[in-house]
């Protein structure tokens, strides 16, 4: 029995797609559009506001408590991705990262996790040179076509609104840890 469905997908691509996240370490994120919608909201004195969702943290935090390491690499930087990565327990952040590439190289270096080893889920360009390098690529349906149609899995959910917890339950029921990562909420 499959855990998750993609329409029109073969068995042979879910069984793929199932047989990657089996051998995620690692689980990188983005920010702007996959923890959040990607929308950016500008207070008066033009600070920057961002909406995180509470499934995707606890996803985030199931991975964690599970041993899979969970690392963000954005682009941009502000203080409320600090201020959620450290809510969260997600000690590897990297923000302001334009060159995603470097990044993610110092991070399998700090890690010793290797490449085929990290999940990345990413929306736009900028994210190609880590999603073309991870043994498990992803994206969301608000993606851009060419980063789509280059990844391993497309959530059903869109970025900000479900997208990480997918991706987080995919890996743990692939691991064979998705009823111990919730046995505790059913006790």
């Amino acid at each position: 029995m499959t855990f998750f469905t993609i329409p029109t997908a073969t068995s042979d691509v879910v069984a793929d797609i199932a047989a990657r996240a089996a051998k995620v370490r690692m689980m990188i994120f983005d920010v702007d559009g996959i923890l959040t919608d990607g929308s950016l909201h500008f207070s008066p004195d033009g600070e920057v506001m961002k909406t995180f969702n509470v499934l995707d943290g606890h996803g985030i935090k199931l991975l964690q408590n599970s041993g899979v390491v969970t690392a963000i690499i954005s682009a941009r930087k502000s203080d409320i991705v600090l201020r959620r990565a450290t809510d969260l327990g997600v000690t590897h952040v990297h923000q302001g990262a334009h060159d995603k590439r470097a990044i993610f190289e110092q991070l399998i270096t700090e890690t010793g996790i290797a490449p085929e080893a990290c999940g990345f889920v990413g929306d736009d360009v900028i994210d190609l040179p880590i999603l073309s390098r991870v043994g498990f690529a992803a994206s969301v349906p608000g993606g851009h076509p060419e980063v789509r149609s280059r990844v391993h899995y497309v959530t059903q959910a869109c970025g900000g609104r479900g997208a990480a917890r997918e991706l987080c339950d995919l890996i743990l029921h692939a691991q064979g840890n998705y009823e111990a990562a919730i046995a505790p909420y059913l006790a």
